[in-house]
């Protein structure tokens, strides 16, 4: 596989890595308070009665992206070794556990894809 994939999958494990600290919009409460990531969760007042469930979303999107991460390095792996079955795996699972954050993320989904397209050699 390209060079180019290489860094892709590098930049998707950085990024995976730092949802909870780069984040995105995100409201909790029925005035849609926006807590767009980890540290405004930890930074909620301790009486703002959705700060468990802020700090519960934010503390599981680390988390995800994270188990991401080292399916993405799992990737990284295969395709230093020109194994592109098993890179093919490792990104399924990347996008397959970033489903739930993966309209905000955006990170695996969009890199699979694309990775298919290049394997297929559309």
């Amino acid at each position: 596989m390209s060079e180019d994939v290489i860094n892709q999958v590098q930049e998707a494990i950085a990024c995976s890595r730092k949802w909870s600290e780069t984040g995105w919009p995100v409201t909790f409460g029925p005035r849609n308070t926006e807590v767009s990531s980890l540290q405004q969760a930890q930074s909620l007042p301790k009486n703002f009665v959705f700060r468990q469930e802020a700090l519960n979303y934010w503390n599981q999107a680390k988390l995800t992206g994270n188990d991401a991460a080292d399916s993405g390095q799992k990737a990284l792996d295969a395709l230093k070794n020109s194994n592109v079955f098993a890179a093919d795996n490792a990104l399924y699972f990347c996008q397959f556990i970033e489903k739930p954050f993966a309209e905000y993320s955006k990170t695996w989904l969009p890199l699979y894809e694309e990775f298919k397209e290049k394997r297929a050699g559309v």
